[in-house]
């Protein structure tokens, strides 16, 4: 059954108050505030890349404070096992028996900080967890639960002890985006603030886990005209066979752009997704899907500029059907 228009209207006043939530701590960012409820409340991860000091941290800080619901932070280095992070069987002699100890991905919301420092096989570790919401360690297959989000932060320029995130890795991130340098007014708002340390840490939860689970289905059933889906078909059709391009969007990267296409339509009060729903995350879901060519990267050519060809030459359906 397709969304109430009732229902994308208290969908859409929850939605503006986690987002008032976190703005008393991410000032001046309230697109990238909605990009990362959008990703939450889709069900998906959110991969932050930015310079330091820009608040990666602190924005995924935010969103676990918004919501009551268990979160844990993992600090990724280079000697960092993949136990440490699933968790690891333990042998209790009082018992006898082997104990499973969960690992810190146990948790509804986890901060993955500086995930590229850690080593390709420990990356690997999520890649199970991050499709399937699960964890097998030692043939046991165990349930993390939901909702279930990881936030991953990683620096763009400083690439000493750094491994690159392999494409396998990056398709499971429902978006990737940067958080950037606050405007001319937020800074100074900040800094006028400046005793406070960690803004975050004032924050009190707005919404439940159980609540967020709830709102992910309401999204789930948010309209799409099939002439919408057409439209997204031919944008990943399109990356595919861009001259450009060596790798482009999957079928794993289409299915994300319509959950988030419903999730962002209905956090704006509409039952129905748009073209321009369709247009607005193009760069967030599509950029770090699209893999360009060795020649094309020498040429200077940027991911952003391909994602903005294939908005220029696919046509978008003309009628919006509700």
């Amino acid at each position: 059954m397709a969304a109430s228009p009732e229902q994308a209207r208290m969908f859409a006043q929850t939605f503006d108050q986690m987002v008032l939530n976190i703005s008393r701590a991410i000032v001046g960012k309230d697109d990238v505030v909605r990009l990362a409820l959008t990703c939450l409340l889709s069900e998906g991860h959110l991969l932050l890349e930015d310079y330091p000091g820009t608040g990666k941290t602190s924005l995924a800080k935010a969103v676990a404070g918004t919501v009551q619901s268990s979160n844990s932070r993992i600090q990724f280095t280079p000697d960092l096992l993949p136990s440490d992070v699933t968790g690891v069987q333990v042998y209790d002699q009082r018992t006898q028996q082997f104990e499973f100890r969960p690992g810190p991905i146990f948790h509804s919301i986890v901060l993955a900080d500086e995930i590229n420092r850690a080593s390709p096989k420990t990356q690997s570790a999520l890649l199970e967890v991050m499709e399937e919401a699960r964890v097998t360690v030692d043939g046991t297959t165990r349930p993390v639960g939901s909702p279930f989000m990881v936030i991953a932060t990683q620096n763009p320029i400083e690439q000493a002890g750094t491994y690159r995130l392999p494409e396998a890795q990056l398709d499971r991130f429902l978006m990737k985006t940067s958080v950037g340098y606050p405007d001319h007014n937020a800074t100074v708002a900040l800094l006028a603030d400046a005793a406070t340390r960690d803004r975050t840490q004032a924050l009190r939860p707005v919404i439940s886990g159980q609540a967020v689970a709830q709102m992910a289905a309401v999204a789930d059933q948010v309209h799409v005209d099939p002439a919408v889906l057409g439209y997204v078909s031919r944008l990943a059709e399109g990356s595919r066979t861009h001259p450009h391009v060596r790798l482009g969007v999957s079928v794993r990267g289409c299915l994300a752009y319509v959950r988030c296409a419903k999730t962002w339509a209905i956090a704006q009060g509409r039952n129905f997704v748009g073209p321009d729903d369709v247009k607005a995350l193009a760069l967030p879901v599509l950029g770090h899907r699209i893999l360009l060519k060795t020649e094309a990267q020498f040429d200077g050519v940027t991911v952003e500029q391909v994602v903005g060809q294939l908005l220029a030459d696919v046509v978008p359906p003309v009628e919006r059907v509700a």
